[in-house]
C-alpha cells in the first residue's frame, strides 16, 4: 500500500496542474515570450514541484515509515534509510 492511496485523486489533479505550468512554458517558448517571464514561470513550477514532493515525503514518513519502524528489524532500517536518501536527493536538487 502506498501512502497516497486513500487520496490518488487530489494526487493526480495537483500532478495535472503542474503539468499545465510545464506545457505552458512551452507555449512560451513557442510564442518568444520574454526570457524573464519564462523564467519566473520556471520558478513557479519548480515551487510546485518541490512542494509536491515534501507532501509526498511526510506522507511517506507519518505511514510506510512509522509502521515499518514499529515493526523493528531491517525493513525499519531500509525505509529509514530510503527516507534519508530522498531527503538527501531532495536537499541537492
Amino acid at each position: 500500500m502506498v501512502s497516497y492511496s486513500n487520496h490518488k485523486d487530489d494526487v493526480l489533479k495537483r500532478l495535472r496542474r503542474i503539468e499545465g505550468q510545464v506545457r505552458g512554458l512551452q507555449r512560451m517558448v513557442e510564442e518568444d515570450t520574454y526570457c524573464i517571464d519564462v523564467l519566473t514561470q520556471v520558478s513557479a513550477a519548480t515551487r510546485a514541484l518541490q512542494s509536491f514532493a515534501l507532501q509526498m515525503l511526510d506522507e511517506h514518513m507519518d505511514t510506510c515509515v512509522r509502521a515499518a519502524v514499529a515493526e523493528g528489524g531491517e525493513e525499519g532500517d531500509m525505509k529509514l534509510k530510503e527516507a534519508r536518501d530522498a531527503i538527501a536527493r531532495l536537499v541537492r536538487s
